[in-house]
């Protein structure tokens, strides 16, 4: 395909890569390709300033925080680097986290035989609602994957099996963080109290 640059004065470039005269254009091609050009232009002007926005937004929190640490002793950051920061009428509020993408490696198979062995002996003894809370958390999601929020809650069960408690053990030790992504998020303070967001996807940025 022709680079848009070096396209001849005079001529456009169509979707199969073909240089085709303005004059065998036809008036409303030629309005459509300017409007598709003028909006993304501006959508890739509008992308940048967000990702400028973003980077200008994690520093004022990150020197506040180191700011009020310095002076007061207190950390606002909390776990993983989360913080929330409040105006002083409460009417605003602003939210920097981080969420991590956590996957599970082979290890997982060795706690699901451990937890089975637990499920096919308490069967006898009427637990059923542990056994359908199990299974509900090894369940895969949509795309095919292990939802890793149910199989972590299983952690927080008050189960003290030493064979449980291995399983548990072996869940955690197979627990791989991937990756992780920032965001930092704005709400306002409607009327009755509860906070609605600015939407502003700040995500992909």
């Amino acid at each position: 395909m022709t680079d848009h640059n070096t396209i001849p004065a005079g001529h456009r470039q169509d979707a199969q890569g073909r240089l085709v005269p303005e004059s065998q254009i036809k008036p409303i091609d030629k309005t459509r390709d300017d409007l598709v050009r003028e909006l993304f232009d501006k959508a890739t002007a509008l992308h940048k300033a967000m990702a400028a926005f973003k980077l200008a937004a994690f520093a004022d929190i990150a020197a506040f925080v180191d700011l009020s640490a310095e002076q007061y002793g207190v950390n606002l950051g909390g776990q993983k680097g989360n913080v929330q920061l409040l105006s002083f009428d409460g009417s605003l509020r602003v939210q920097r986290a981080i969420a991590e993408t956590i996957v599970f490696d082979e290890r997982l198979q060795a706690a699901k035989e451990l937890i089975d062995e637990c499920l096919r002996e308490w069967t006898a003894d009427a637990r059923p609602e542990i056994a359908v809370l199990v299974q509900d958390a090894f369940r895969v999601d949509q795309a095919g994957n292990i939802r890793t929020g149910s199989v972590l809650a299983l952690r927080r069960l008050d189960i003290q099996d030493p064979r449980w408690r291995r399983a548990m053990d072996a869940i955690g030790d197979a627990v791989q963080v991937v990756g992780s992504r920032s965001y930092v998020r704005f709400y306002k303070r409607a009327e009755n109290g509860s906070y609605q967001a600015l939407s502003l996807d700040l995500a992909g940025v």
